[in-house]
């Protein structure tokens, strides 16, 4: 930037965004000076460097600015978990499913994981028909993702938020509150 540049001639881009050609370094920063505004080099590895005169605090602002509104629009994905046992009953799983149905319409992902204890280990069919019949409960609202499968002495399923369960639900909320608005 400015007096930082050691080359004996830039090609120049004007303040107006116009090229103004190959000019040597203290013709194109008196050019800057008399726009008030700063020589910043673009491209250093041109032949010569490409430098533009702009305001430069302007463009770093402008810059974090994108920066901030980009990371704004970014949709972070959570995973929530549910914990079972193979020996949940079917009430306590109804309300953890009902939990994970609540997860999946707000778009986050659910990790479904049934914990073993002891002889436990040696009927492990017992949970993969828990997570069988989850799955089906949830088939309106999510996909499974990664399929039943054992980690140790864990058996677990991942399932994401179906496409149009989700976009459904959303237009519903807004028909809603469109009838909500008229009435």
């Amino acid at each position: 930037m400015n007096e930082g540049i050691r080359v004996a001639e830039v090609r120049l881009i004007g303040p107006d965004g116009g090229n103004v050609g190959v000019v040597p370094i203290r013709q194109a920063l008196q050019i800057a000076r008399d726009a008030e505004m700063d020589l910043v080099e673009v491209s250093a590895g041109a032949t010569p460097p490409v430098c533009r005169v702009m305001d430069f605090g302007k463009f770093i602002y402008e810059k974090a600015k994108k920066e901030r509104e980009a990371k704004k629009s970014q949709t972070k994905i959570e995973v929530k978990e549910i914990r079972l046992r193979p020996k949940t009953n079917g009430a306590h799983r109804g309300f953890k499913v009902d939990d994970a149905r609540r997860w999946l319409g707000q778009g986050h992902k659910v990790r479904v994981t049934v914990k073993f204890r002891g002889r436990e280990m040696d009927y492990p069919e017992i949970a993969l028909e828990d997570l069988r019949e989850i799955v089906q409960d949830l088939v309106d609202v999510a996909v499974v993702e990664v399929p039943p499968q054992m980690e140790g002495r864990t058996m677990l399923v991942v399932l994401a938020p179906a496409k149009g369960a989700v976009k459904k639900k959303e237009k519903s909320e807004q028909a809603e509150v469109k009838t909500e608005a008229e009435a």
